[in-house]
């Protein structure tokens, strides 16, 4: 499962506002836990927070808080769960303001991504300027759950940043993709 999403997923480039409410989402709920676990529980997150469709997660109420809080299939944190339920609410807004997640958070990397040549993980940062300055920018929205370190493995998740060592061969692929990448 692990190997799948690194091999396939982990530093492609993306731009669609519902795959990076999941990942923003995902992110934010692997605070604290290992990733591979926050892995497992992927689909129980799609089939729980609507597919990650801001517009009818931000809908979600009380009610729907206390069902999400005991279903096994997610991370029951009612902390996480309301705020997944918020920022799908804070998209709302960015939409109705004529902004959008995908291009707040493009901003943090000027729009392109940023290929590190890391030679191992060990050199790879818990976060940095960017996302500080993207945790900040979200914040000031009011999104919750987005802090620095957070933000990094967002940014790392939706290829804003090529975070695979240099040995890797995803590394090449993906700086491929950044050098093609165009932001609209």
């Amino acid at each position: 499962m692990n190997v799948a999403y690194h091999d396939r997923e982990w530093g492609m480039p993306e731009i669609s506002e519902n795959r990076l409410f999941e990942m923003l989402t995902l992110e934010g709920a692997q605070a604290g836990l290992s990733w591979i676990t926050i892995l497992r529980k992927r689909e129980g997150y799609r089939q729980a927070f609507a597919e990650f469709d801001p517009g009818r997660v931000a809908g979600f109420g009380q009610d729907m808080v206390e069902k999400l809080v005991n279903e096994p299939a997610i991370v029951r944190h009612r902390g996480k769960i309301e705020s997944t339920i918020n920022n799908a609410r804070r998209i709302l807004a960015l939409w109705d303001q004529g902004n959008s997640l995908s291009k707040v958070s493009w901003e943090a990397v000027g729009r392109q991504p940023r290929i590190n040549r890391w030679k191992s993980l060990s050199e790879i940062p818990a976060s940095t300027r960017q996302s500080t300055a993207l945790s900040k920018r979200l914040k000031q929205f009011g999104f919750r759950f987005v802090g620095p370190t957070t933000c990094y493995a967002f940014m790392q998740a939706a290829g804003m940043v090529n975070d695979h060592e240099t040995s890797c061969f995803r590394h090449a692929e993906c700086r491929t993709l950044a050098i093609d990448f165009q932001w609209h």
